[in-house]
């Protein structure tokens, strides 16, 4: 996982919703990957949570577990070009959490493409009907998220995963 690039210049953005979609933001290649850092899931979490709040609902907790199958995931996505839920070698998000140690009673995921910063990706995330129902899915307890930039130096991917632990 390498430092931050910067974003060449911006184009159009991408938001689709569903639980089987693909869609190709951008050119297979190599990627640039990053783990996340601890206080990026915890500024992120901060800022889901406080919409959570507005609704009545519990804060989340940012989870390392969650951030790394969510960065993973959105390299996976960078490195094919295809913004999708399924990865190259998994069926969905609580797959991929039960891959990291997490032991989900229920996951849900949103995944982005385009050239968004931490802020902005959040931000549309809160504007889109379908993103918000997984940002203020009740059960969900914990938060990772994670970011990946494409083989064209200018997409950046995104992957958040909100998730339960079993047996709470």
């Amino acid at each position: 996982m390498q430092a931050e690039p910067a974003i060449q210049r911006p184009f159009w953005i991408r938001q689709v919703t569903g639980d089987d979609i693909l869609v190709q933001a951008a050119a297979p290649g190599q990627a640039q990957c990053f783990a996340t850092a601890a206080a990026e899931n915890k500024a992120a979490a901060q800022v889901t949570s406080a919409r959570r709040a507005a609704a009545g609902l519990r804060p989340l907790r940012p989870n390392p577990k969650l951030a790394e199958a969510a960065a993973r995931h959105a390299c996976d996505m960078a490195m094919r070009g295809q913004m999708a839920h399924r990865g190259s070698a998994s069926k969905g998000p609580s797959q991929r959490v039960k891959g990291v140690g997490y032991k989900p009673a229920i996951t849900a995921e949103n995944i982005a493409a385009g050239p968004f910063s931490l802020e902005q990706v959040l931000h549309a995330w809160n504007g889109s009907d379908g993103h918000l129902r997984n940002i203020m899915l009740p059960q969900a307890t914990d938060f990772g998220i994670g970011r990946a930039v494409a083989a064209d130096g200018r997409t950046m991917f995104w992957a958040a995963i909100y998730a339960a632990p079993r047996g709470r």
